[in-house]
């Protein structure tokens, strides 16, 4: 067995663990908070989304609370990648039945879980580096095995994945999250720094993401010409000044009634955010 799987002490690997898991969970939560974002459930609007609202992933939050910690504490022990995407099956499962069936955080369980898992490994190496963008490059150490896992070509992601010919969350995350790496962090962390409330940071860096991204849930819902109406209304809105210019919340109700009215939901973007935000968490965690 190499050293680099070679199974450690259980005992504390658990209380390290916890507080990662914690910051996961924190980070979802916040990404459900912010409000108003284009086309996405908040406290107060379903957004673009009949079947689901905010008590439908607060019940999808709640099946998740062990996850993080468990992937954590699995990565920090071992690094083979079969029983951390078990563990990620695992929790899919345990989310569809909270959620009667309702997808709230399949992307999250992937991304945020591996994201989770890379912290745990860097720190479980006593390694000094734990910036965001070290915890996105250790994803790449699970590179092959991300790129050989199984699809589920049913899925809507991995429907417009195929039919629209763009990489999806699993190449980004093979490549270690470039766009964390390279757009949201320094957006969300350059935000921060500024001044600004977190609430109008994170939309900020919302906003900028959907500017960018293939999203894949904009393309399942939208085609090309939905998504390119999403990418418009973001750099427009960023162009106009972002959250910072004088009418940034009469422009930002006019893009979520736009989205509303198309069915446009950018939950991939979405799932970025809320990555981003643990990626700085950690940092001093």
């Amino acid at each position: 067995m190499s050293a680099l799987a070679r199974p450690r002490s259980a005992a504390p690997v658990l209380p390290r663990a916890r507080p990662l898991g914690r910051l996961a969970i924190a980070a979802l939560h916040a990404e459900l908070a912010c409000s108003p974002k284009p086309g996405l459930v908040t406290p107060f609007s379903r957004g673009s989304h009949q079947d689901m609202d905010a008590g439908t992933f607060l019940r999808s939050l709640f099946a998740l609370r062990g996850y993080f910690t468990a992937i954590a504490a699995q990565a920090a022990t071992c690094a083979d990648f079969a029983p951390l995407r078990q563990l990620g099956i695992q929790a899919e499962r345990g989310m569809l039945s909270a959620t009667g069936n309702v997808n709230t955080h399949r992307g999250a369980i992937f991304s945020l879980g591996l994201l989770v898992a890379s912290a745990a490994r860097l720190r479980a190496e006593a390694c000094p580096a734990r910036s965001a963008d070290a915890v996105c490059d250790g994803v790449r150490q699970w590179r092959h095995a991300l790129l050989q896992a199984p699809l589920d070509a049913t899925s809507p992601g991995q429907r417009a994945r195929a039919r629209h010919a763009v990489p999806g969350v699993r190449e980004q995350a093979a490549a270690g999250f470039p766009l964390l790496r390279e757009v949201a962090v320094p957006v969300l962390r350059a935000a921060l720094a500024d001044g600004l409330p977190r609430e109008a940071a994170l939309l900020q860096t919302l906003m900028q993401l959907v500017a960018v991204t293939d999203d894949l849930n904009l393309l399942h819902r939208g085609g090309a010409e939905g998504l390119a109406f999403a990418q418009a209304q973001a750099r427009g809105f960023l162009a106009a000044g972002g959250v910072r210019a004088a009418d940034a919340s009469a422009h930002m109700a006019r893009i979520c009634n736009a989205f509303e009215q198309r069915r446009l939901s950018p939950g991939g973007s979405a799932d970025l955010l809320a990555c981003a935000l643990f990626l700085l968490q950690q940092e001093a965690a």
